[in-house]
């Protein structure tokens, strides 16, 4: 498959001013496979999530984008300025592209002080500016008081707060972050989030961010790209996605731990519902109404948290799917209990640990599980 890449006109609407437009082809290999990045799209200022799998490409999309990678084909714009174009022989150096990057582990040097790590990017402006510069986005991001201190006597939030002003401080037409709060507590990553939108409120510029954290894309996008080997499968609000996604591959992604093939065996127009068979079982669910016909297949998605568990059998239930089967073991992880039940399919379900405590639960006790209609995702089968 081939990209077009001969022509991207910049948009006459002033709102795009400072979009930035990507259309790129690029080779690369993750763990001895060779993949081809391929993707097109205009990221408006605001934060964009890229979101996707290892080894889909996300990292090596934003090193395109910094400059660090050459793309094979394509062009790559930030408002009316080309900073790539294959076909024009443009290819602008890293250091003149004016796009900050903030890299997993941080980059910080440990030998300079805070206030000289943030300054660092600063070397062209005279030293009353480089002071003023960086006393002014240490104090956007609250660590005024760190400048004199090291990247090790300080903690890991601090630390990203400090990667983020070294990023902030030369005024970037892009800001790229590759899973920069992957070890920080949520209470921590929540705080240093409201002071990032709150920077880009003043300033509005395209922010894009790699996560595999299904509640970071909620909790920061404004819009979410899904990557899977180089291409962009999804592309929405973070609602529109993660809630509903159409692909098998990426109802895993977002936590849809059960995914079964299903065969529609009967269609309740009057409910608003239908009835489908798990394939190569007797178990059978209602889910909701889709364009389907009676014998078709498609993949229903059961989110294991969505599942309830009941040690007696239910009664009087709004809930349309109830399935008796028996525990076959219970593993704690963290704060969640996971639950494997065999009910003619394997379904995994999650428990509090005092749920767990309250029902006693031990491998080959009989259990129900109760399921509501609306709790089944149903997806087209690949």
């Amino acid at each position: 498959m081939t990209t077009q890449t001969a022509r991207i006109d910049i948009p006459a609407d002033p709102s795009l001013r400072d979009a930035l437009t990507i259309q790129i082809r690029k080779r690369f290999t993750n763990a001895g496979r060779d993949f081809t990045l391929e993707v097109g799209f205009t990221l408006t200022p605001g934060i964009t999530i890229i979101f996707g799998a290892s080894g889909a490409g996300k990292t090596t999309l934003l090193d395109c984008i910094a400059g660090l990678t050459t793309p094979d084909s394509g062009k790559i714009v930030v408002g009316d300025r080309v900073l790539f174009n294959h076909g024009g022989e443009t290819n602008l150096p890293v250091q003149g592209r004016e796009i900050g990057y903030v890299f997993q582990d941080l980059a910080l040097f440990p030998h300079l002080t805070v206030q000289k790590n943030v300054e660092y990017g600063l070397a062209s402006v005279s030293k009353g500016e480089r002071r003023k510069k960086s006393h002014a986005i240490l104090e956007s991001f609250r660590i005024a008081d760190l400048g004199e201190r090291k990247p090790g006597e300080i903690s890991g939030g601090e630390r990203q707060r400090v990667a983020l002003a070294r990023a902030l401080v030369t005024d970037p037409c892009v800001l790229l972050l590759d899973e920069p709060m992957a070890a920080l507590d949520a209470a921590t990553k929540s705080k240093i989030i409201e002071d990032l939108r709150a920077w880009n409120t003043a300033h509005r510029i395209p922010i894009v961010y790699i996560t595999h954290n299904r509640e970071e894309v909620f909790a920061l996008g404004d819009r979410v790209l899904v990557l899977e080997n180089g291409r962009m499968i999804a592309d929405g609000t973070p609602h529109g996605v993660m809630a509903a996604p159409r692909r098998e591959s990426l109802a895993q992604l977002i936590g849809f731990e059960n995914i079964f093939h299903a065969i529609v065996i009967a269609i309740q127009e009057k409910r608003g519902t239908m009835r489908c068979r798990i394939a190569e079982s007797d178990v059978e669910l209602e889910t909701p109404l889709v364009r389907a016909e009676v014998g078709s297949t498609l993949l229903i998605g059961i989110r294991a948290g969505d599942i309830l568990l009941a040690t007696v059998e239910p009664a009087g239930l709004s809930a349309r799917n109830i399935i008796s089967g028996r525990v076959l073991s219970v593993v704690q992880r963290d704060v969640i209990v996971v639950v494997r039940v065999n009910c003619g399919v394997e379904m995994e379900v999650h428990l509090t640990l005092a749920a767990r405590d309250s029902l006693q639960l031990q491998p080959g006790h009989a259990v129900w599980l109760i399921v509501k209609t609306h709790s089944c995702h149903l997806m087209a089968a690949s």
